[in-house]
């Protein structure tokens, strides 16, 4: 069978052995091509090809439910359910998501793009089947890397405790956390202990022994403490710690031997309760290059297949704001051992693994837990460390209680960098990191700031560091800086809630927050060629704002547009219009930025221009608003 052909993954019923490691073929050919083409997740799907064949193969998926955890390993299931013939669509504007969304296929039964969430998905779908007098088989998948966040660990102690709630969880161990030994003695000893034949045995010898005069029921408790030593005796450590806590154990299996996959499942559908099937992968599988180098090829900007290495730039392009970021702290903290780098299983994306090459001593990675390195962060600030908590903007909201109650209730000095913040592209509305400007002014005891560029970046890295008055965080975006000069050291700290006026004029106030600050000053050259003088300020902080620079400028110039790259409600604008209302100035402001919708995948530009958020669109709409002048038809933002 071809791929293009299969539109149904229940067509996989009936196919022969070789017929599914045919379709494997298949799927790791196009999985391969479109990432090199288009970029994306690219270990985590090789990794999982032969679990989700034989998985789907035991299932009947218009019944049945399956959860993937995060989604990023999800591109085999994605080819499986009817979308291969449109996966070379991955990522971009219009096309296949990256992730897994319910809108898109039925097939897609729980959405996912942060980790940590398929087991309490799955045991409230098991839960609501038994409510509802349903019959279904409910699987939840999730990656080794993803138990280290507590979610998982709070759904697995609550399914454990749930012993007639039939639920299968799949753990994909593709030996970057918790792996054990994985071989033919271990493999061996879980199928003695599930097989039929030895059940038989076990319970015909417990029959016996309880009919035996004066000694049957005297030997229950000795034939449970029997039974629960050949449980430790047959299964890994791994298995002994699952079952303690209430799952039927089965593993390791091998999750690139088909056969023995579908004859493990089979077993595991059959036994009632919760249920773990441990599957040993390799992340990357069938790309020799991504199994040597599983951090590098977990996920990839566009590359060429036969080297493996990215595509050279048309043209050289300034440093990204991460890697600014990275260099400029390892700097700071080379002359201060008490800065102390903290990430949660970001270490690349967020430029801290060249961190942790400089200073292994200053760096901690605390896994999937943002709550935890909040909290740790807490701790650190109470006995004089300066803890420096640098997670996605997106990741960061798993933390909010921790931001409140742990650090900022009681002021404690912990510097927040949250990178990939604003529009991020091709990861689409899980990723996006929108809500940060909304969720962290509205809090008592922090400071919100935003750089312009690269530069006033590391001068705002100072000023996060040396600011010991109680929280601060800084906002800073995915992808390269605008490639201004930038200073080895002697980088100054920035006055706490000052903004700065970059450009003077009569016509209209311009108010940029971070990146949009340099499409504010494009925006002002735009309106210039119309006969209008803008001022553009620079604000930096959101809060504290700097009211007493706005406030005037503000009722002398009487009309206002404040741009930011981020959530309308509640975000930078909402801020300078409740600032200018407290002082009593009332005068008209128009708001750009991401109205209340969810930015869907596509680049950074096109999500950009379908929100109007280009620097000719917002000139147009401003030319519009305030002077009813137009040389085209007024832009809508959707």
């Amino acid at each position: 069978m071809h791929l293009s052909e299969l539109t149904h993954p229940n067509q996989l019923h009936g196919l022969s052995l070789r017929q599914l490691e045919d379709v494997a073929r298949q799927i790791r050919e196009k999985h391969l091509q479109t990432i090199a083409a288009t970029g994306g997740h690219l270990g985590p799907g090789l990794g999982v090809v032969e679990l989700t064949i034989a998985l789907y193969q035991t299932l009947d998926l218009d019944r049945d439910k399956v959860i993937w955890d995060v989604g990023h390993q999800a591109y085999p299931h994605k080819m499986l359910t009817g979308r291969y013939n449109n996966f070379h669509t991955l990522r971009q504007k219009d096309g296949i998501a990256g992730y897994l969304k319910r809108c898109e296929n039925k097939f897609d039964h729980f959405g996912a793009g942060h980790a940590s969430t398929s087991i309490s998905a799955g045991l409230g779908m098991a839960l609501a089947r038994d409510a509802m007098g349903e019959d279904f088989k409910v699987v939840s998948i999730i990656g080794d890397g993803s138990l280290t966040g507590g979610m998982a660990l709070e759904a697995i102690n609550h399914a454990g405790h749930l012993p007639n709630t039939n639920l299968m969880v799949v753990l994909n161990d593709n030996e970057m956390s918790i792996s054990p030994n994985v071989g033919a003695i271990s493999r061996y000893l879980n199928k003695v202990r599930h097989t039929d034949p030895f059940q038989f045995i076990k319970d015909n010898l417990e029959e016996q022994i309880k009919h035996l005069p004066f000694l049957g029921e005297a030997l229950n408790p000795e034939m449970e403490r029997l039974n629960e030593a050949m449980k430790r005796l047959a299964v890994s450590k791994v298995g002994a710690v699952i079952e303690e806590l209430g799952f039927k154990y089965f593993g390791p299996v091998d999750g690139h031997n088909m056969e023995e996959l579908i004859d493990t499942f089979k077993q595991a559908h059959k036994v009632p309760g919760p249920v773990l099937v441990h599957v040993a992968t390799v992340k990357g599988k069938g790309y020799a290059i991504a199994e040597n180098d599983q951090v590098g090829y977990h996920a990839q900007s566009p590359f060429d297949l036969k080297t493996g290495k990215a595509y050279p730039s048309n043209k050289p392009t300034p440093p990204s704001y991460t890697k600014v970021f990275a260099d400029t702290l390892i700097k700071l903290a080379q002359d201060n051992p008490k800065i102390m780098g903290i990430t949660a299983a970001m270490a690349t994306g967020t430029g801290l693994d060249k961190f942790q090459k400089a200073l292994p001593k200053q760096y901690i990675d605390v896994g999937i837990a943002e709550q935890h390195a909040v909290g740790l962060a807490a701790g650190m600030a109470c006995e004089g460390l300066t803890p420096v908590v640098t997670i996605y903007s997106t990741f960061l909201q798993r933390a909010y209680d921790q931001i409140i109650h742990d650090v900022c209730i009681q002021k404690l000095p912990v510097f927040f960098c949250l990178d990939r913040a604003g529009i991020v592209g091709a990861d689409g509305p899980t990723h996006q990191g929108m809500y940060d400007i909304s969720y962290l002014r509205c809090i008592p005891n922090i400071v919100v700031m935003a750089p312009k560029d690269e530069a006033e970046l590391q001068r705002m890295l100072v000023t996060g560091i040396n600011y010991k008055k109680g929280a601060i965080a800084m906002r800073y975006p995915r992808g390269n800086g605008v490639g201004v000069p930038l200073m080895e050291e002697g980088w100054e700290e920035i006055p706490i809630g000052k903004g700065e006026i970059l450009r003077n004029g009569d016509d209209i106030l311009l108010i940029g927050y971070g990146t949009m600050v340099q499409s504010a000053m494009q925006v002002a050259e735009i309106l210039s060629e119309h006969g209008i003088s803008a001022s553009v300020i620079n604000a930096r902080f959101v809060k504290p704002l700097d009211i007493d620079l706005i406030a005037p400028l503000a009722q002398r110039i009487g009309k206002v547009v404040t741009l930011e790259e981020g959530s309308l409600m509640g975000g930078f604008g909402s801020a300078v219009a409740e600032g200018l209302l407290d002082a009593n100035i009332v005068v008209p402001i128009k708001r750009l930025g991401v109205p209340d919708i969810l930015v869907d995948h596509a680049s950074p530009e096109q999500s950009k221009a379908s929100l109007g958020l280009t620097t000719s669109q917002m000139a147009e709409t401003i030319l519009v608003t305030f002077f009813n002048k137009s040389e085209k038809q007024p832009v809508t933002i959707n």
